[in-house]
């Protein structure tokens, strides 16, 4: 299995959260949460569709890439775990470098606060993408899910009842 964005931003976010997706536990597609957050992708910019293209390479796949400016769009939406999405931005930009797409921004959005940030790529970024890499692989492949962390941000998960329901062994 490749190495893709959602890795990339659920390690930033949950170590367990990346084991379970990556091992084929999946909750998103009953939380509301990112139903919430595909709506506003599909309904804050309605003109995009036509204007840019959403691109998958590499088993990443971006929201929207302006092609004539190499401007990667990722919308997000709540700025809460807003580094895990500059990494996942960053890494994004890492692969299309990769592929001989040089010069590429990305612009992160925030339509229901109305604000944007772009992000960038520096040689640094690029040593760190690729230990992270290494590092997520590791996790991915052991045969044991990591333990629960207690975050703020479990609540809000659509992992939060499998963590912490009374039946999983930890």
């Amino acid at each position: 299995m490749g190495i893709n964005g959602t890795h990339f931003n659920y390690y930033q976010v949950c170590k367990r959260k990346l084991w379970l997706f990556a091992n084929g536990i999946n909750f998103e597609h009953t939380s509301d949460l990112v139903y919430e957050g595909r709506l506003i992708h599909e309904d804050c910019y309605p003109q995009r569709s036509a204007k840019y293209e959403e691109v998958e390479l590499d088993g990443i796949k971006v929201d929207y890439y302006d092609a004539k400016n190499k401007v990667i769009h990722e919308i997000k939406k709540s700025n809460k775990v807003e580094v895990a999405h500059e990494w996942q931005l960053k890494y994004y930009i890492y692969v299309f470098e990769r592929n001989g797409i040089e010069g590429v921004k990305g612009v992160l959005e925030y339509p229901v606060l109305r604000k944007k940030q772009e992000v960038f790529l520096a040689d640094w970024d690029r040593q760190r993408i690729e230990e992270m890499m290494t590092e997520i692989a590791g996790i991915i492949s052991d045969d044991k899910c990591p333990p629960v962390e207690k975050k703020a941000l479990c609540r809000n998960c659509s992992y939060y009842e499998f963590c912490y329901s009374k039946e999983v062994d930890e």
